[in-house]
């Protein structure tokens, strides 16, 4: 089974277009929309809006390659033994890591689902960071690795032995409301800041820096999350023929959002900004509460983003003629399976302790994981079943896609790698 994240609100199919706009927007919207604003203060109120601008457009247009490239998969199949699309491939659905199994064998799939993997792993890590270090603000006894080890591990260890997604699916829902309620409070408080301001402009930098451009465009990458999801979310509408309007509508509402919030979030707090905005809220009972509910939301949530981490792992654990399955009786294959969700949800633990700050893994992970998934592939996938037959128009924008996004990657490679000028 493909280890791809599922959307809560996509059960079955029939989705209306009203209904698809909205599992589009829960599977994209994540914490990472309040890393924005840091993202601007560190390009440029100006930049910043171009690279989200730019994301929000290079995401929109490799979800549609990815669309042609399952189409032209259908067509194959038809001409190629003349079998119904349904009785080929469950409906004529493909998942992402079908096209790389179809398109590079099975060394194709097994690298496409490793890096959808890392992305979520990378995910849950930002996670935990986001949930420690608003704790922290709030019980500033506890640092965020104390809050990650003292109160989350032990919660979401106990969340992991939770094997049924269905159950699990409404924390989801409640985080994305958590995340409204975080973004209208930041909101709010930027339009009083703004108001008393005068004049928003006023030293605030339009363009802070080339070096500041790979950083917002990372972060912004990071916010366009659940690309993984694009065929599924198509396959779930009841006229799929009007998916790529919603698509375009949704994409052009949450880019206009994200640019709103970055740029206002800049403007009122200017060089003061920091890379959870929720940490420049006044220190008053209203923004703890707003903290404490949007971190219990996204401690529910991090089991919903688990799920695909252990049942890969899970499905390796247990794979036929494994030495668990030939060695151990049922008991203890149950037992392993349960110690499997604790070593992972405590690695991640650990590593969530020793990320130093929000912003800077947040645009590690969307400058190469993320870039990855999100440009490098699905512009490989397209040459690969499209290009034969494609426009010079479409093979260049394909190429540009692939080597920017690797160069893109590298570049987000190199600043981690990279020795420290202090």
């Amino acid at each position: 089974m493909t280890p791809e994240v599922k959307v809560p609100l996509l059960e079955g199919r029939g989705a209306t277009p009203a209904q698809t706009l909205g599992n589009i927007v829960v599977s994209i919207v994540g914490t990472g929309v309040l890393g924005l604003p840091f993202a601007f203060r560190t390009a440029g109120w100006l930049a910043g809006a171009l690279g989200v601008a730019g994301a929000g457009a290079a995401t929109f247009y490799c979800m549609l390659l990815l669309l042609d490239c399952r189409d032209k998969l259908r067509e194959q199949e038809t001409e190629e033994d003349g079998l119904g699309v349904e009785q080929r491939c469950h409906g004529g659905n493909y998942t992402y890591g079908d096209l790389g199994e179809r398109g590079f064998g099975p060394i194709g799939r097994y690298f496409t689902e490793a890096i959808i993997i890392i992305g979520q792993t990378g995910g849950s890590v930002a996670y935990l960071v986001f949930i420690g270090q608003n704790l922290s603000s709030v019980l500033p006894a506890l640092s965020p690795p104390a809050v990650v080890l003292a109160l989350l591990l032990p919660a979401e260890i106990a969340l992991s032995f939770v094997r049924s997604l269905s159950a699990l699916a409404p924390f989801s829902i409640l985080a994305d409301a958590c995340t409204v309620l975080a973004v209208a409070a930041v909101v709010k408080e930027d339009v009083q800041l703004l108001a008393e301001r005068g004049r928003p402009f006023a030293g605030r930098s339009a363009f802070a820096g080339l070096w500041g451009v790979p950083f917002a465009c990372g972060v912004a990458v990071f916010c366009f999350e659940g690309f993984c999801l694009t065929l599924a979310l198509e396959a779930s509408m009841s006229n799929r023929g009007r998916f790529r309007p919603v698509l375009f509508q949704a994409i052009v509402g949450v880019t206009v959002v994200y640019v709103g919030f970055g740029v206002c979030g800049y403007l009122a707090y200017g060089d003061a900004t920091r890379d959870i905005v929720t940490l420049n809220l006044p220190d008053n009972w209203s923004t703890a509460a707003v903290k404490v509910v949007l971190c219990v939301g996204l401690a529910l949530t991090f089991a919903v983003m688990m799920y695909p981490i252990h049942e890969i792992v899970e499905a390796r654990l247990l794979a036929p003629g494994g030495w668990v399955r030939r060695r151990c009786g049922g008991v203890v294959q149950r037992a392993a399976l349960h110690l499997s969700r604790v070593a992972v949800v405590a690695a991640l633990a650990a590593i969530a302790c020793f990320v130093p700050a929000f912003g800077d893994f947040v645009a590690f992970v969307g400058s190469t994981v993320c870039a990855l998934l999100s440009f490098v592939l699905p512009a490989l996938f397209h040459l690969r079943f499209v290009g034969p037959t494609a426009s010079p128009w479409a093979l260049a924008v394909d190429y540009f896609l692939l080597l920017a996004g690797l160069v893109f990657a590298g570049h987000g490679m190199y600043t981690v790698l990279a020795p420290s000028d202090s």
